[in-house]
């Protein structure tokens, strides 16, 4: 039988190349926090958002629980880390605010195909062959090998997946990961500046 499942939506990260709060950012009215946050419920236990510690008592993120980084200056690991220290007994769905086109169908089908014995689950990229760790599934226990890495000085999630047993899926629609991390690659995606 698989493990409980929860979502987290990584918003911890301080969108220096967008210039403005990336998890902010609106698809169809709704924020990436709130879009995110909202596909996940339907889909999971619980659904936390990762913050800093700096974040905590952001208006936006107040409605949400969170889970705080308990690692300075390692990006996504950061949070993905703390999600497993803080629920050590479920698998986590992890998906980065800045993914503008991730669906149901997205989320339904890595969860469909997610691993019961890997440690990881991610959809293969479109564009470089490489796993996509920021839309993936972190099974219980699957800390001590990220520690493992990150003692070694790998802080990398998708470095982690690529010398992992990693399940790896092809994406259905090949624009499910395309990602937003500057102004211009606002100006070619379906987001928009909140305002």
């Amino acid at each position: 039988m698989p493990n409980t499942l929860y979502g987290l939506v990584l918003a911890g990260g301080k969108s220096r190349r967008m210039g403005s709060d990336k998890a902010l950012l609106k698809r169809d009215g709704k924020n990436q926090l709130q879009r995110l946050s909202s596909l996940l419920e339907e889909r999971c236990e619980r659904v936390f958002v990762s913050t800093r510690a700096d974040q905590r008592d952001d208006p936006a993120r107040a409605p949400y629980e969170k889970v705080v980084d308990r690692y300075d200056d390692m990006g996504p690991m950061a949070g993905i880390l703390s999600a497993l220290e803080s629920y050590p007994n479920v698998d986590w769905v992890v998906v980065a605010c800045d993914l503008p086109n991730v669906s149901a169908e997205t989320l339904d089908y890595l969860i469909a195909h997610r691993s019961d014995s890997q440690p990881f689950t991610a959809f293969v990229s479109t564009y470089d062959g490489l796993p996509e760790p920021l839309c993936a599934v972190y099974r219980a226990g699957s800390d001590q090998l990220l520690h493992r890495f990150v003692n070694d000085g790998v802080a990398c999630p998708r470095k982690v997946l690529i010398n992992s047993d990693t399940c790896l899926l092809e994406q259905e629609n090949a624009n499910w990961l395309d990602n937003v991390n500057t102004p211009e690659d606002l100006d070619n995606s379906v987001l928009e500046v909140s305002t």
